[in-house]
């Protein structure tokens, strides 16, 4: 038995759940948990709540053993999880502000969502912003709104000449309530609000609401569905990883990096808009399967598109190498040390980068990764080059699955899920990490509670730990190699 097994088998265990195993516990029970977190046994994956109960998902570090425990909270409060294990903090403050329970010795209680107009007269306090002291400190107000086409979030930096010496973001600037929308919907409905949770994950977030679906239906999707996701996946993970590459090589004025990567991206997104009908393939993957299948001239095309990106790719990982002035701007910047990205569990290029192993599609697999051979890569630097470094080698291992996905099986491409109720989970990598998705359904097959968990939850607060000791002048260049979301943040 598991120590989360031993978690579970305290509380009274809820039938209807599927893909993790969840249990109703008491305050002890709770409290259990908080220890196993705070001495590193155990990975926190997600921490959410309903109007009277607090959830919290965990996994141990392989991936083999998972949970999901739930407390009653009929006073409105509960055990904080983050006054012994700081990565719960940030999500128990939205969980205040969303449902207004209490995190009993929660050491900050500043709202984090609620920028003051939720409630009252709608005006908008100040934030309070942590102080610093010491001589000759300065305060840089970055954002929300920033140069260019980017999601909105806040930046103060506190600078001593031009070395940061703390950083402190203010996000949920996007909120947009996809909880709350989900609630009552249709599955169909409900699919779409889970794709556009972040647009640039848009298939990974939708694998990871149906998967949970599928779960609580007790539907398993045709083979050729369960190929199909990956191809998509796949796609999007290496046009991502594209674009970060290059962008990153941008912010450190090597723009020539960043036109070639940017033409193997766009090949990339033109070929999604021709075979599946959307450049980013949003609402291409839905419960029960897939909404479009890949025509013959299509896969011969995909073929083809991997051996461009195959024989132009390796030049410029030469290129990227060998440029000396590049080198000098991401070896050794923004370095995170590899205690601190375990304890706050990152996924990821960011967590592979520093020391970090896990992978959904290998820790916790399924179709068709659970039969298909690829590595993941991992580093220890744990700096921007490091970062780098783990996307150029997850591009490789992406056009080899795509090779080997071409060979789809025949059949059916989608299954009807039943009207029926019941509770599931799932956890899917994207290109960014992990993604959570929890799901119950009612017995009219609509959506009961629906949470999902973005990645970056756990990664922005390890940008604000990266770029102390670093100048203000990096920092584009080190939020670039983190390029967490905004819109999959404040949900």
């Amino acid at each position: 038995m598991t120590i989360l097994d031993a978690l579970l088998a305290k509380g009274r265990p809820v039938a209807a759940a599927a893909g993790w195993p969840r249990a109703e516990v008491d305050a002890e029970t709770w409290r259990d948990a908080i220890e196993l977190l705070a001495a590193r046994q155990c990975t926190l994956t997600a921490l959410w709540a309903e109007v009277a109960t607090a959830h919290v998902a965990l996994r141990d570090e392989t991936g083999e053993a998972a949970a999901i425990l739930s407390l009653a909270c009929p006073d409105g409060h509960f055990p904080s999880i983050g006054e012994a294990h700081p990565p719960a903090i940030r999500l128990e403050r939205a969980i205040h502000d969303l449902t207004g329970l209490v995190a009993d010795g929660l050491p900050d209680t500043r709202p984090w969502l609620d920028h003051g107009r939720w409630t009252g007269d709608g005006t908008a306090a100040p934030y309070a912003f942590l102080g610093a002291e010491g001589e000759s400190l300065h305060q840089i107000p970055v954002g929300p709104v920033h140069a260019g086409i980017i999601e909105p979030g806040h930046f103060r930096f506190t600078a001593s000449g031009e070395t940061v010496v703390r950083l402190e973001e203010r996000l949920g600037y996007v909120h947009k309530g996809n909880a709350g929308l989900m609630a009552g919907a249709d599955l169909a409905r409900a699919a779409k609000l889970a794709g556009r949770m972040s647009g640039d994950s848009t298939v990974a977030y939708s694998i990871a609401f149906a998967r949970a679906v599928e779960a609580a239906a007790g539907v398993a999707i045709p083979p050729r569905a369960a190929w199909l996701r990956a191809v998509m996946a796949e796609l999007e993970r290496l046009a991502n990883h594209l674009g970060d590459i290059g962008a990153i090589c941008n912010d450190a004025a090597f723009a020539l990096m960043h036109a070639h990567t940017g033409v193997l991206r766009e090949r990339t997104l033109r070929f999604c808009g021709a075979a599946f009908g959307h450049r980013l393939m949003m609402d291409r993957v839905i419960p029960g399967g897939v909404a479009v299948d890949l025509s013959r001239e299509a896969a011969a095309a995909l073929s083809a598109l991997l051996v461009e990106i195959g024989g132009a790719f390796p030049r410029l990982i030469d290129l990227y190498d060998n440029t000396a002035s590049l080198q000098d701007r991401t070896v050794g910047t923004g370095i995170l040390s590899a205690d601190l990205a375990r304890r706050y569990g990152a996924g990821g290029p960011i967590g592979r980068a520093s020391g970090g192993s896990f992978d959904a599609r290998k820790a916790m697999p399924f179709p068709p990764y659970d039969g298909l051979a690829f590595t993941v890569p991992t580093l220890t630097a744990g700096d921007v080059n490091a970062r780098v470094w783990v996307r150029i080698r997850e591009v490789e291992q992406s056009l080899a699955l795509l090779t080997a996905l071409i060979r789809l099986p025949a059949g059916p491409v989608r299954v009807e899920i039943p009207a029926r109720s019941g509770e599931g989970a799932a956890l899917v990598e994207g290109f960014r990490g992990d993604i959570f998705a929890w799901v119950r359904i009612a017995g009219d097959g609509t959506v009961g509670a629906c949470h999902l968990r973005d990645p970056s939850w756990f990664q922005w607060p390890l940008l604000e730990a990266a770029i102390e000791g670093n100048i203000v002048a990096d920092f584009p260049l080190l939020n670039k190699s983190f390029n967490c979301s905004y819109s999959g943040h404040d949900g």
